[in-house]
């Protein structure tokens, strides 16, 4: 290697000072998982049993706590539950998780993966993070509005107090909800819709707008489902409530393909959530 050559991968490294990162991105860039699809190491199983699965663990973890509640005497143990959902929210958390790894293990890459690359450099993802939420977040609050008006004729809807808000805990889950809680839940639900899902949708039929629409539709229903609670018309509030704000999410997505600033902002959300829902 030449002087030259030695300052042009100087003047590299210092554009790009974590370039390991950038194998992170490869490997979850578009061209790789059609790579991946030829080879048969991706299907259409994959995307459709997470993005459903993650839902129907919903179901699971709030029915081993109503069991739980169930057992003590409780007769309401089903929307008892619910109130936990902070709680038992990182047991669907796990499943999900262990069921990427079995995918994603057999097309020869890692969650980590999902990621993509992080960027330190001058605070460069905590500023975009930042922005993303101040640019999101108001998309949560306005379909919450139009959504509640829809359904129930009111700007702020207080239907289920100390199920969905209102929440009385222990002292430990509030300590939980508040530092752990949605860590784990912001990263896990990027890493399962946007990292995982989005993607391989794209690459398998070969259109964005139909990832778009299959991931929007399930992640914006999910929150119908934490918790779940058996009335239409909740649900359909819920759903709508947070269409558009994930729409948003997975547009911003497929322009950066990057998770980080995502997940960021995320975090600044489900805190707010965790904060506004636990009576104080």
């Amino acid at each position: 290697m030449n002087r030259e050559q030695v300052l042009v991968q100087e003047q590299a490294l210092a554009q790009d000072p974590e370039p390991e990162q950038d194998t992170a991105m490869v490997a979850n860039s578009q061209s790789e998982i059609r790579t991946r699809i030829k080879q048969g190491t991706i299907t259409w199983t994959g995307p459709l049993l997470v993005v459903v699965g993650r839902s129907a663990l919903m179901f699971v973890a709030q029915g081993l706590v109503a069991a739980v509640l169930a057992l003590r005497g409780n007769r309401m143990a089903w929307l008892s539950a619910g109130a936990w959902w902070t709680i038992y929210g990182t047991l669907i958390d796990l499943g999900c998780l262990i069921l990427m790894w079995r995918f994603v293990r057999r097309e020869g890459i890692t969650l980590r993966n999902l990621i993509g690359p992080i960027r330190w450099q001058r605070g460069r993802d905590i500023f975009v993070g930042i922005g993303l939420f101040l640019l999101i977040f108001p998309l949560f609050v306005g379909g919450g509005v139009l959504s509640g008006l829809m359904f129930y004729g009111t700007l702020q809807v207080t239907a289920y107090p100390g199920i969905l808000g209102g929440r009385v805990l222990p002292v430990w889950a509030v300590i939980y909800s508040l530092s752990l809680w949605w860590l784990i839940w912001s990263t896990t639900e990027e890493m399962t819709y946007q990292g995982y899902v989005l993607p391989r949708i794209q690459a398998l039929s070969g259109r964005a707008w139909i990832a778009v629409l299959v991931v929007s539709f399930w992640w914006s229903l999910q929150h119908s489902f934490l918790p779940f609670i058996p009335d239409l018309r909740f649900v359909l509030w819920r759903f709508l409530a947070f269409l558009p704000g994930v729409i948003a999410f997975t547009l911003v997505y497929l322009r950066t393909r990057r998770l980080a600033p995502l997940i960021l902002a995320h975090w600044l959300m489900d805190i707010s959530a965790a904060v506004m829902t636990i009576q104080r």
